[in-house]
């Protein structure tokens, strides 16, 4: 609840304000049939922006329990001494969460097109919930009401750090992706348009 509910509304709320991206008016019209989610939109997010941050998270997780000294079957609860270092693992798995799913957000912005082409800052209503995003996440992991009701611990600045690269991470691999997609597109249309030259008239 505090990723969805808390962190995750104003960016998400900030993307529904995005323009429509360059290059959408070439493209033939959608089927009247198609829904709104489409099995396409849907392997996006799951199975590549998902996965990645999935591992992202997950490494995340078991790189601080690892530093700390863990190793399976180690208990990690209350009264235990690695429980503190449990906290800081699904505290740190929390941020991991917060920092993937800024580079969603930028991924998100355009189904094909580049970001360069409709600029990095040029929504700034996502930029203003990706600070407040940050900062909430802040509070939710040095503030000690919120350690108490969370369940967080405070994160080490070489923990921080590491999840820095998160974003650019999530968003570059989309980034490949999507120039992947744009060249396969226009190769389809250039067939197109080769051998509409070459029918008969």
């Amino acid at each position: 609840l505090a990723f969805d509910v808390g962190t995750e509304t104003l960016p998400a709320l900030a993307l529904g304000r995005e323009r429509a991206e360059p290059g959408i008016m070439e493209r033939p019209p959608r089927s009247r049939r198609e829904g709104v989610i489409r099995p396409a939109m849907l392997l996006r997010a799951w199975l590549f922006l998902g996965f990645i941050a999935a591992i992202l998270q997950m490494g995340a997780f078991f790189y601080v329990l690892l530093d700390a000294g863990w190793h399976p079957g180690a208990p990690v609860g209350v009264g235990h001494p690695l429980h503190h270092a449990y906290l800081q693992a699904t505290t740190m798995t929390f941020l991991a969460m917060v920092m993937s799913q800024i580079g969603t957000a930028f991924a998100a912005r355009t189904e094909r097109a580049s970001l360069r082409s409709i600029g990095v800052l040029s929504n700034r209503l996502l930029l203003w919930g990706i600070g407040f995003e940050l900062a909430l996440t802040a509070m939710f992991i040095y503030l000690p009401l919120f350690q108490r009701v969370l369940g967080t611990a405070a994160l080490p600045v070489h923990l921080l750090l590491l999840t820095l690269p998160f974003p650019l991470i999530v968003w570059g691999a989309d980034e490949l992706r999507r120039f992947f997609v744009r060249r396969h597109a226009a190769r389809r249309l250039a067939a197109g348009v080769h051998t509409r030259e070459l029918a008969p008239s």
